[in-house]
């Protein structure tokens, strides 16, 4: 990624403090489906909108030579905007209105929480929870424990396991 923390700036002409944001944490796992059509689904029924962060974890590229590490940074970006593009076209085709997109580097739960501080719209943080034995996923784990302190907006967890109608019917 070509600037550390840079992110991606709201759709242009979208009214400040139009309805709540709905903020979802953008990666490749199971669960991010239902807290996906959750956050679409409250959005849409409350007159809001979705933002969309994905952060691209750095420490995988640091050990690497200079010239692979850079491509490999180039191609982890090209990976992300990929991803964040289908994820759009979900969101818009689930809410009727276009998510604001945020791209960060780092450590995805300290960008996350970055984030939520510098920006006053996010009214909510949905993220959804692993159902397995291992437990919720380090991020829902982090954010329920010691670092719950650090968030300024309430916390959704939306359970993994929850069929279409059952997020149709609670959102």
């Amino acid at each position: 990624m070509s600037d550390a923390n840079e992110t991606a700036a709201a759709e242009e002409g979208a009214p400040k403090g139009a309805g709540r944001v709905f903020l979802v944490v953008v990666d490749e796992t199971p669960e991010l489906k239902v807290a996906l059509l959750y956050a679409c689904r409250r959005a849409q029924k409350s007159g809001g909108r979705v933002a969309l962060l994905h952060v691209a974890e750095t420490g995988a590229f640091q050990q690497q030579i200079l010239g692979v590490g850079k491509l490999m940074e180039q191609e982890a970006r090209q990976a992300a905007e990929t991803l964040m593009q289908k994820i759009a076209a979900e969101v818009y085709r689930l809410s009727g209105a276009m998510p604001v997109l945020y791209l960060r580097e780092g450590d995805r739960r300290d960008e996350l929480i970055k984030l939520i501080a510098e920006e006053p719209t996010i009214s909510i943080l949905v993220l959804g929870a692993n159902p397995g034995a291992k437990g919720p996923g380090p991020l829902v784990a982090a954010l329920t424990g010691k670092f719950v302190g650090k968030l300024r907006v309430p916390l959704t967890i939306v359970p993994g396991n929850l069929t279409i109608d059952e997020i149709e019917s609670i959102a």
